[in-house]
């Protein structure tokens, strides 16, 4: 089944929405937000899905789906912890910043916690501050968890997860190198991200979901040119499992908890950085990539960060080239 949360009070209002993404149904009946369905996901998930099937048959009250109406599927959330599952990403952009890679990302995954009680919307502006700071975006697909016990395994972990969205996980690669030198971590470097209109449970994905991962493009255009369509399959050193496994090493994790992929990326054929669109490479998730890889060809990086009136689009299609989750399409607006 299909969820989004119409915008409305500080955490939406929740609908069940139609495989194609014409029509919706409101569930308030069922649960009033999506965090509350995830509260009794037990409970709830049953209630949705025939809500769901209603919908599809045309047998339930719906009205017209807008996109442009949604919020984030979660408004806020308990939790929102990005991970680095793309290894590639990670050793591109320490390049681009001078700094070495250690050898236990390849066998650890890279995870820090974001902030999560202000997403934006799939239509919001992306908001840019005055001084220029390199304003990034990073093309993910994320998943939701129920409850997740301390100490699961990877193999468990997998079970728990409830919800498959995309996420735009906007950077400000100029606060990037500072913040991370005082060994604390990301903060004013990590503005509000944005989800797809649309979460969608793992069955809808059929054979594109594998338990841990999405085998499919995701589809990443900068004002109406492709910046990339990497595969969400391909490359991810660490899956949703082994992710959601590391995240609850020494905790639990409450229901709502959203896990990011990090930023998608490929590897060249000969193993190394892969080529731009425009010389017959699958390109990039973000623009910082890019630039790495435009400075090692040319020795300049020559593709500008965002500015104000500058539109980031990402979404996935199915293998009929229907879009799964609509799509993220916000535009920078300067403040």
């Amino acid at each position: 089944m299909k969820l989004a949360s119409l915008k409305g009070g500080r955490d939406g209002r929740l609908v069940v929405v139609s495989r194609d993404l014409t029509r919706a149904a409101v569930a308030d009946d069922i649960a009033p937000t999506l965090q509350a369905a995830l509260d009794r996901w037990a409970e709830t998930a049953r209630q949705l899905e025939a809500l769901a099937e209603r919908v599809e048959a045309e047998s339930a009250m719906t009205f017209r789906f807008r996109e442009r109406d949604c919020a984030s599927p979660l408004p806020r959330a308990y939790q929102w912890a990005d991970g680095s599952a793309y290894v590639n990403h990670v050793a591109l952009v320490r390049k681009a910043r001078g700094a070495d890679m250690p050898p236990a990302f390849f066998t650890d995954p890279l995870i820090y916690q974001g902030g999560s009680d202000c997403f934006l919307g799939p239509r919001d502006p992306i908001p840019l501050h005055d001084q220029p700071d390199g304003l990034d975006l990073e093309a993910e697909v994320a998943v939701v968890t129920d409850d997740v016990p301390m100490g699961v395994t990877p193999q468990e972990a997998r079970q728990h997860i409830k919800l498959v969205m995309l996420a735009n996980d906007v950077t400000l690669r100029d606060r990037v190198a500072g913040e991370l030198a005082k060994g604390f971590g990301f903060f004013q470097s990590k503005p509000s991200s944005a989800f797809s209109p649309v979460a969608v449970t793992p069955d809808e994905l059929g054979a594109a979901w594998d338990g841990g991962k999405v085998l499919l493009p995701l589809h990443v255009m900068v004002n109406g040119a492709p910046l990339g369509h990497p595969e969400a399959g391909v490359d991810m050193t660490f899956d949703f499992g082994q992710l959601i496994a590391h995240a609850a090493r020494t905790r639990p994790l409450s229901a709502g908890t959203i896990i990011g992929s990090g930023t998608v990326s490929n590897r060249g054929p000969d193993g190394g950085p892969g080529l731009p669109v425009a010389q017959g490479g699958l390109g990039y998730s973000c623009i910082a990539e890019q630039r790495t890889v435009e400075k090692l060809l040319t020795g300049e990086a020559r593709t500008p960060f965002l500015k104000a009136g500058d539109t980031v689009r990402i979404e996935m299609l199915d293998k009929d080239r229907h879009p799964i989750f609509g799509a993220i399409e916000q535009t920078v607006k300067a403040l």
